[in-house]
C-alpha cells in the first residue's frame, strides 16, 4: 500500500521540558449529568445545562449565550405555578465561557403576529414555542432574530426584536422572512454576517425544506433590502427528500478573507454533525473541502463533529446545531448542544476552541474549553499513550421526519458513534496501536507516516474532561474531510 505522510498544519507551543509530558490532575468545573437539578425550580442552576441551539454574542469582556428553550423533565405544574415564561427563549451570561450564569428568558409570550401567521396556515397548529435565536448588535442597539414554527411543516416565520441591552426587554419591530407550504425554503436558523469592506449585511437561514439560502438586509432596519425576498439557495443535501441540512451559521475571518458556513446534518438527537463550506463572498458559492459547491445535491465535507465516546465516559450524541464566534482575546470558538449518552435527552453546552489550518479550514477541539494554561511543547512531551477518534460522519440508514427526528428513538445504533482507540507514541519514532508507521516534531511540527492515514493536526494544552486532568490535544483533518481527534493519556 502506498504510504501517505501527515503533518501538523499548526501546532501551539507551551512550556518546556525534555520528557515526556504526564496529564496533571484538574477537577471538571461542573458535572455531565443534571439530573439532579433538571426540576424547573432548579432554572437558575442551569448554566451549562437544558442548552438547544445556541447563539452567542460577543459584547466587550462578555459571552451572552441565547437558546432554545428545549429542557430535560419539564414540569408543567411548576411552570404555573412560578408563572416560568417557559418556551421564549433561554439568556446565559458569562466572563470566562467556563462559568455561566442564567439569566433567565428573552419574551413573556410568543409576539402575537408570529402565532398569527403560523397557525393561519396550519389550521390552528404550531406556535408554542420560539426556536433559535440570534443577537446581533447594531449601533448601541441589540438585534434578535427568533423562529415561530409548527414542527415538520414549512409554515415559519423569522420576526425581529430590539433592545437597548443584550438581556432585554426586548421590542418586537416585526417580520424579517416567512414561509408557507409552497415556498422553495423554511423561514427558520438565521444566522446574520457584515461584510466588513462594504457594509452590506446578509441573513442565512432555513432547513431541510429545500435547503438553506441567504438575502440581503439592510442595515438601517434589520428588515430584507428588498420587501418579499426570500434570498437565493447555498447549501442543499444530495437525496434532499430524505436527508437533513440545517442551522446554517455564517462567520467572517478577516485574517483569510473568508466567509465560512456552518451547517448541521442529521436527526438532531442521534447523528447530528456538523459540516463545514467557505467563499470569498457571503452570498457563495461556498465550496467544500474538495472544492465542491454546497449548493449542489452531494455530501460536503469536512466532518467538524460527530457522535464521540472517550473512554471512562458514556460519550455524546446530537452534536450539532453550531455558534461560530471570536473571543474577546481574538480566538475563535464553536459551542453547541451535546446530549449525554446513553439516551440522549440531557442537553449540554459543549463550546470548543477553533483552530484554522494552514490552508484555511477551522478544526474543533475534541475537548470543551477550559481556559487551560499553555505551555512550550517539546519532542519528548508527545511520547506516551494517546486516544485516538476519527470522525467518519457516516449517514444514518432510517426514516426521518421531516429530516430530523425518528419519533421514540434517542438512542444511537450500534456503528453510530465514534469510539477512541490506543496509540503509543514511542520514544524511538514508531507508533504502535491504532496506527502502525513513524512520527517525529521538528521545526515545530509533528511529522507521522502511515501505511493507511494522512492526517493533520493541531497540538495543545487542554482538559481532558472523561479523567478530569490537564493534558495535550490534537485535532485536525485526515484527507477524506473527517475530523481526527486525540488525547495524551497517563
Amino acid at each position: 500500500m502506498k504510504r501517505l505522510i501527515f503533518s501538523t498544519l499548526l501546532i501551539s507551543f507551551f512550556g518546556a521540558g525534555a520528557q515526556p509530558f504526564r496529564p496533571v490532575d484538574n477537577p471538571n468545573p461542573w458535572a455531565d449529568d443534571y439530573s439532579a437539578v433538571a426540576a424547573m425550580k432548579f432554572f437558575r442552576q442551569w448554566g451549562t445545562y437544558n442548552v438547544h441551539d445556541p447563539a452567542c454574542l460577543v459584547d466587550g469582556d462578555t459571552y451572552y449565550m441565547y437558546s432554545t428553550d428545549a429542557i430535560f423533565r419539564m414540569d408543567s405544574s411548576e411552570i404555573k405555578r412560578e408563572k416560568l415564561p417557559f418556551g421564549y427563549v433561554q439568556v446565559r451570561r458569562s466572563k470566562d465561557l467556563v462559568n455561566w450564569e442564567f439569566v433567565g428568558w428573552a419574551f413573556r409570550e410568543i409576539p402575537p403576529e408570529a402565532v398569527a401567521w403560523v397557525r393561519e396556515n396550519t389550521g390552528g397548529r404550531g406556535a408554542s414555542n420560539i426556536w433559535a435565536p440570534y443577537v446581533v448588535k447594531h449601533g448601541e442597539r441589540y438585534r434578535m432574530y427568533y423562529c415561530v414554527s409548527a414542527f415538520g411543516r414549512q409554515t415559519s416565520y423569522i420576526g425581529l426584536a430590539e433592545s437597548d441591552s443584550p438581556v432585554g426587554p426586548w421590542e418586537t419591530k416585526g417580520c424579517a422572512v416567512r414561509t408557507t407550504t409552497g415556498d422553495v425554503m423554511n423561514a427558520i436558523d438565521p444566522s446574520v454576517v457584515t461584510n466588513p469592506d462594504t457594509g452590506e449585511q446578509w441573513m442565512h437561514y432555513g432547513s431541510f425544506f429545500g435547503g438553506l439560502h441567504c438575502v440581503q438586509l439592510d442595515p438601517a432596519t434589520g428588515f430584507t433590502l428588498r420587501a418579499g425576498d426570500q434570498g437565493h439557495l447555498i447549501a442543499r443535501r444530495f437525496d434532499g427528500k430524505k436527508n437533513n441540512i440545517e442551522a446554517p451559521e455564517i462567520v467572517y475571518n478577516p485574517a483569510l478573507k473568508q466567509y465560512f458556513l456552518f451547517v448541521s446534518y442529521d436527526p438532531l438527537m442521534t447523528t447530528y454533525n456538523v459540516r463545514v463550506g467557505r467563499s470569498a463572498s457571503p452570498e457563495g458559492p461556498f465550496l467544500d473541502y474538495f472544492g465542491r459547491d454546497m449548493a449542489a445535491e452531494e455530501e460536503n465535507f469536512p466532518v467538524l463533529t460527530y457522535p464521540f465516546r472517550f473512554e471512562n465516559h458514556p460519550g455524546w450524541a446530537g452534536t450539532g446545531h453550531c455558534t461560530v464566534f471570536r473571543g474577546a482575546g481574538g480566538d475563535y470558538y464553536m459551542a453547541h448542544q451535546a446530549r449525554l449518552s446513553p439516551y440522549n435527552q440531557m442537553m449540554v453546552l459543549y463550546i470548543h476552541r477553533l483552530w484554522w489550518t494552514e490552508d484555511g479550514w477551522p478544526v474543533a477541539s475534541p475537548e470543551r474549553y477550559a481556559a487551560t494554561p499553555q505551555r512550550e511543547i517539546v519532542p519528548d512531551a508527545l511520547e506516551g499513550e494517546w486516544e485516538v477518534i476519527e470522525l467518519t460522519g457516516q449517514l444514518p440508514d432510517r426514516p426521518l421526519e421531516a429530516g430530523q427526528v425518528v419519533r421514540n428513538e434517542v438512542a444511537l445504533r450500534g456503528n453510530e458513534k465514534a469510539l477512541s482507540k490506543r496509540l503509543s507514541l514511542r520514544a524511538d519514532g514508531s507508533l504502535e496501536g491504532a496506527w502502525s508507521g513513524r512520527w517525529k516534531f521538528e521545526n515545530h511540527r509533528l511529522t507521522i507516516t502511515t501505511d493507511s492515514l494522512s492526517l493533520s493536526a493541531n497540538v495543545w494544552m487542554g482538559q481532558d474532561w472523561e479523567n478530569e486532568k490537564q493534558t495535550l490535544l490534537f485535532s485536525g483533518l485526515n484527507p477524506r474531510g473527517c475530523s481526527v481527534w486525540g488525547k495524551k493519556r497517563e
